[in-house]
C-alpha cells in the first residue's frame, strides 16, 4: 500500500493547475508523472506504458473518429438548414414554436452525430437569428439553445456513453438503449416547459408571421419527406445495426460516416473542400479527445494504485451510506466535478473508482451510467464552467449578457435534474430497453 497522504493531493493539484489555466489533458499528464514518480520511481515509464498501450488499442475508441466524421459532414454540408426549415414549417404554429423547433431539431442533430459542440453551434447559427427578428426573450433562446445543445451527451450515438462504456468496461448498446427513454424523457420535459411557459406569457414568444408557414400541404410533405426522411434513415442504420446485433459500434460508426456522405452527395452539396474540412475537423477534435482520454486514465490509475479506490471504500463505509446513499455520494461528486472539468475528464477520473464499488454493491451499472450520463449534461449547463454557455457567447448576438444566459439555462436544468430524479427513482426506464433488446 502506498501512501495515502500522497495520493489525496492528486485532486487538489488538479484543480489548481486547471484554474491555473493550463489545458486539462496537460495537466493530467503532469500531475500523473509527478505523483507516478513519487510512487514508482525510474519504474514508473513500465508501469504507465502498458495503459498507453492499453487505450491505443482499445477497439470501441475506434468509434470516436467515425462518429465525429460523421457529425463534421453533417455540420458542413448543409443538411441541418434543411432539417430546420422543414421542422419549422410544420410546429412554427406553436407557443414558441421555434423554440420548439430548436429542440427537436438539436434531438435529431444530436442523434446524427453525437458531437455535444457541434449541435449546439450548428443549430444556433440557424435558430438565433430567426428568434431574435421573431421577438423571442433572450433568456429563452440561451436557454433552448444550450440545453438543446446538451443532448449530445444523452441521445445517442453520444461520444460519452462510447469513452464510459469502454472505461467501465461494459457493452456500448447497452449503454445506447438505457438512454434512450431517459433521453426522449428530457426532449419531452424541454418541450412541454416551453409550450408552457410561453402559453402563459405570449410577451416571450410572440407568433411568428403566417405568411412564413402558409405553404401548400403537398409542399410540406416534400419538405418533411426530403429532409426529416434520410436523416431518420440515418439515425436507424447506425442504432438500429447495433441494436439488432448486425453490427459493433465502430462498424455502425462507419455506417454512420459513410451515409452521411452518401447523404450529402444526393443533396448534392459534397465538395472536396467539404470533405477535407471535415476530415480537419475530425483530426483536431479527435486528438484533442484521445490526449484527454490518455491524460484521465493514467490519472486515474495512479489514483487507484496508490489507495485512492480503497480510500474511497472506506469513506463509503464509515458513512454506512448504503446503496442508496452511495449512488447520491457519487452523482454528486460527479455534478461538482463537472463545474470544473470537462465531462471526459469527468468520466476518466471518477469511473474507474466508483464503477467497481458500484458493482460490489451490486447496483445496475446500466442504470448508474444512464444517471452519470444525465449527470453529466446537467453539470454540462452549470456554472461556472458550463461550456454550453461559452459555445452560445461564440454564436450569440453582443446584445446577449451573460446574466441572460445564466437566467435562460436555470429553468431547464431543472427539468434535467427532474429526469434524473425519474431514472433513480424508476430504475426500469433505463434498464427496459436493454433487457428487452439483448437479452431475450
Amino acid at each position: 500500500m502506498f501512501d495515502l497522504a500522497v495520493v489525496v493531493w492528486m485532486f487538489p493539484a488538479l484543480f489548481f493547475m486547471v484554474f491555473m489555466g493550463f489545458p486539462v489533458a496537460f495537466s493530467l499528464f503532469s500531475i500523473s508523472l509527478v505523483f507516478g514518480y513519487e510512487m514508482f520511481g525510474a519504474a514508473l515509464g513500465a508501469q504507465l506504458y502498458g495503459r498507453i498501450l492499453d487505450i491505443s488499442s482499445n477497439l470501441i475508441l475506434a468509434a470516436i473518429p467515425l462518429f465525429v466524421f460523421m457529425g463534421a459532414i453533417l455540420q458542413s454540408s448543409g443538411i441541418a438548414k434543411r432539417l430546420f426549415v422543414a421542422t419549422r414549417v410544420w410546429l412554427g404554429r406553436l407557443p414558441g414554436g421555434l423554440a420548439v423547433t430548436s429542440i427537436i431539431m438539436c434531438a435529431i442533430f444530436a442523434a446524427t452525430s453525437g458531437v455535444i459542440g457541434a449541435v449546439e453551434i450548428v443549430v444556433g447559427l440557424m435558430a438565433i437569428p430567426a428568434m431574435v427578428s421573431a421577438g423571442y426573450g433572450k433568456d429563452l433562446i440561451s436557454g433552448t439553445i444550450c440545453s438543446g445543445g446538451a443532448l449530445g451527451t444523452i441521445i445517442p450515438p453520444s461520444i460519452v456513453v462510447v469513452i464510459y462504456a469502454s472505461i467501465a468496461e461494459m457493452s456500448v448498446g447497452d449503454l445506447f438503449a438505457g438512454i434512450m427513454i431517459p433521453g426522449a424523457a428530457m426532449v419531452a420535459f424541454f418541450i412541454i416547459y416551453i409550450l408552457i411557459r410561453c402559453w402563459l406569457d405570449p410577451d416571450v414568444a410572440p407568433p411568428i408571421a403566417t405568411a412564413e408557414l402558409t405553404i401548400p400541404f403537398s409542399q410540406k410533405l416534400w419538405l418533411a419527406f426530403t429532409a426529416l426522411v434520410p436523416c431518420t434513415a440515418l439515425i436507424i442504420a447506425v442504432l438500429g445495426s447495433i441494436f439488432a446485433g448486425i453490427a459493433s459500434p465502430t462498424e455502425a460508426a462507419a455506417v454512420g460516416a459513410l451515409g452521411s456522405v452518401l447523404l450529402s452527395v444526393a443533396y448534392r452539396e459534397f465538395s472536396i473542400q467539404i470533405f477535407v474540412k471535415a476530415l480537419r475537423q475530425t483530426v483536431l477534435i479527435t486528438s484533442m479527445v484521445i490526449l484527454i482520454i490518455a491524460g484521465g486514465t493514467l490519472f486515474s490509475s495512479i489514483f487507484v494504485v496508490g489507495g485512492g479506490k480503497d480510500l474511497v471504500n472506506q469513506m463509503v463505509g464509515v458513512f454506512d451510506l448504503g446503496p442508496t446513499g452511495m449512488i447520491a455520494l457519487f452523482l454528486a461528486i460527479i455534478f461538482l466535478l463537472g463545474f470544473i472539468l470537462d465531462w471526459i475528464s469527468v468520466v476518466l477520473v471518477t469511473i474507474p473508482i466508483f464503477d467497481p464499488l458500484i458493482r460490489q454493491a451490486g447496483i445496475d451499472p446500466v442504470w448508474f451510467g444512464v444517471m452519470v450520463c444525465v449527470t453529466l449534461q446537467t453539470s454540462y449547463l452549470t456554472p461556472p464552467m458550463a461550456p454550453s454557455i461559452f459555445f452560445l457567447r461564440s454564436i450569440a448576438p453582443d446584445n446577449f449578457s451573460y446574466k441572460d444566459m445564466y437566467w435562460g439555462v436555470i429553468p431547464f436544468v431543472v427539468m434535467q435534474l427532474l429526469t434524473l430524479f425519474v431514472v433513480m427513482l424508476i430504475p426500469w426506464t433505463a434498464t427496459y430497453l436493454p433487457k428487452v433488446l439483448f437479452r431475450l
